[in-house]
């Protein structure tokens, strides 16, 4: 295999790498939101640990949302250029044509481009969780301290 086609498989690869981390975490983030959602309606649960808990809650909301967006499938305009989108608008006989000549270049930089946007969306995706902790922390300690 060329180097050109060892790229594009190691950028094909890279997003189903990020599609499966993505989508770990949204069934971690959907299992902490219901934990914290159950902990939240106890009638015992002090108001300030209530604030500090949905606080938490936000930042898990917003974790879930840029998840979704890094497992949204990507059919953008440079997409329509190269790969099974372009390849949708083209006759059989313009398929054929257009097989014929390499496009791995065009298709392992359009690939690489939707690497980079699903890492940052689950880069940023991870940090809003773990930063998850410093509100629940703030959420035990007053629910600790009032009880």
């Amino acid at each position: 295999m060329g180097a050109l086609q060892a790229a594009k498989a190691e950028v094909k690869a890279e997003i189903a790498r990020t599609d499966t981390k993505a989508s770990l975490l949204l069934a971690f983030n959907g299992v902490a939101l219901a934990g914290l959602w159950s902990v939240g309606a106890q009638p015992w649960v002090p108001t300030a640990a209530r604030f500090a808990g949905g606080v938490a809650v936000l930042m898990l909301l917003a974790s879930v949302v840029l998840l979704l967006l890094v497992v949204r499938p990507r059919i953008s305009p440079t997409a329509n250029r190269v790969g099974f989108p372009h390849w949708a608008t083209l006759t059989p006989e313009q398929l054929a044509d257009e097989l014929a000549v390499d496009c791995t270049a065009a298709h392992t930089v359009a690939l690489s481009g939707i690497v980079v946007a699903k890492m940052r969306g689950l880069q940023v995706a991870v940090n809003l969780t773990l930063g998850t902790g410093g509100p629940l922390a703030v959420a035990a300690l007053v629910a600790g301290v009032m009880a």
